[in-house]
C-alpha cells in the first residue's frame, strides 16, 4: 500500500509537526475542547457516554480475539495489562451487580469473559509467541497505590464500606491498567496493527468516559464534584483518574492516527 503523502490530512500532520510545542499544546487543547462541545450538543443522555465507552472496550477485545484466532500469535500483547484488566473488571462487575445491576453489568460481564479468554490463550495455547522479556512492567507498582487510594478516597453511599472501597479500587486500577502494554510497545519499538487497534479503542473509550465527567461538572457549575457527600474527594479523584488515563493514551493515539493516515501497517513509537 503506497502512502498518500499529498492528501490534505497528511499535509495537516506535516504542518503540525513543524510547529512549536506551545502551538501543538494549544492545538491539542482546542481539539479536545471542540470534541467535548460536539459531544455535549449531540448526546443528551450523559449515561450513553459510559455505555459507548464500555461497548468500544468490548470491540477492542474482539479485535484481540480475532488476532489470536486467525494469526495464532500473541506477540506484541501485554499479558500483565490483560491481567490488570481482568482484575478491575471482576471487581467492578461484583460492585455493579451489588450496587446497580443494569446494562453496565452486562457489558462488564462480556468484557471480563472475553479478557479471561485472551489471558487463557496467552498463558497456555500461544505461550511460545508471548514476549515475556519485553513485558517487564511490575504490576505491584500500580496495584498497591490503587489499593491505598481506594481506602483513602472512595464514595460515601448507603452501600457497605468494603463495596465502596472495591468500587474505588476498580476505578483507580482501570486508569493505569494500560501502562504495561505501553511499556511493552515502547520496548519493542514497533506496534503491530491489531495491537494498535486495541490500544486505540481503549483511548477512545477513556476519552468518552472522561468527557462524561467533564460535561457533568460543567452542567452543574461544579456542584457535581461534591454530589456524593459534601466535601468528600471521591468524584474529583474519579475525574482525575479518567483524565490521567486519557492523557496516558493520548500520545499513542496521535502516533496511531498518523500511521494510519500514512498507510503504514506497523507504526513506530518515538524514543523515550
Amino acid at each position: 500500500m503506497g502512502r498518500r503523502r499529498s492528501s490534505p490530512v497528511n499535509k495537516l500532520f506535516a504542518w503540525v509537526r513543524r510547529q512549536s510545542m506551545k502551538v501543538k499544546t494549544f492545538l491539542a487543547f482546542t481539539s479536545v475542547l471542540l470534541a467535548l462541545v460536539a459531544l455535549k450538543l449531540l448526546i443528551r443522555d450523559h449515561n450513553h457516554f459510559f455505555i459507548a465507552s464500555e461497548a468500544i472496550h468490548v470491540a477492542g477485545i474482539m479485535v484481540l480475539i480475532y488476532k489470536l484466532t486467525t494469526q495464532k500469535t500473541c506477540s506484541g500483547l501485554s499479558l500483565k495489562t490483560q491481567e490488570l484488566t481482568a482484575i478491575f473488571l471482576a471487581v467492578r462487575l461484583y460492585c455493579s451487580f451489588v450496587m446497580e445491576g443494569d446494562i453496565h453489568t452486562v457489558l462488564d460481564f462480556i468484557t471480563l469473559v472475553s479478557t479471561l479468554w485472551v489471558i487463557y490463550m496467552m498463558r497456555f495455547k500461544l505461550k511460545s509467541t508471548y514476549t515475556a522479556e519485553l513485558d517487564n512492567f511490575a504490576i505491584y507498582y500500580v496495584i498497591i497505590p490503587c489499593a491505598i487510594l481506594a481506602v483513602l478516597f472512595h464514595p460515601y453511599t448507603q452501600h457497605s464500606y468494603i463495596n465502596r472501597i472495591l468500587w474505588a479500587f476498580a476505578v483507580y486500577l482501570e486508569s493505569v491498567s494500560v501502562l504495561p502494554q505501553l511499556r511493552l510497545m515502547q520496548n519493542a519499538k514497533m506496534v503491530e496493527p491489531f495491537t494498535g487497534h486495541y490500544v486505540f479503542a481503549l483511548g477512545v473509550a477513556r476519552f468518552l468516559g472522561c468527557a462524561h465527567w467533564i460535561i457533568q461538572v460543567y452542567d452543574t457549575a461544579g456542584k457535581y464534584l461534591y454530589l456524593v457527600g459534601s466535601g468528600y474527594f471521591w468524584i474529583p479523584m474519579a475525574l482525575i483518574s479518567e483524565i490521567v488515563q486519557t492523557f496516558i493514551l493520548a500520545d499513542f493515539c496521535y502516533y496511531y492516527v498518523k500511521s494510519i493516515v500514512n498507510g503504514q501497517l506497523l507504526m513506530s513509537l518515538p524514543p523515550v
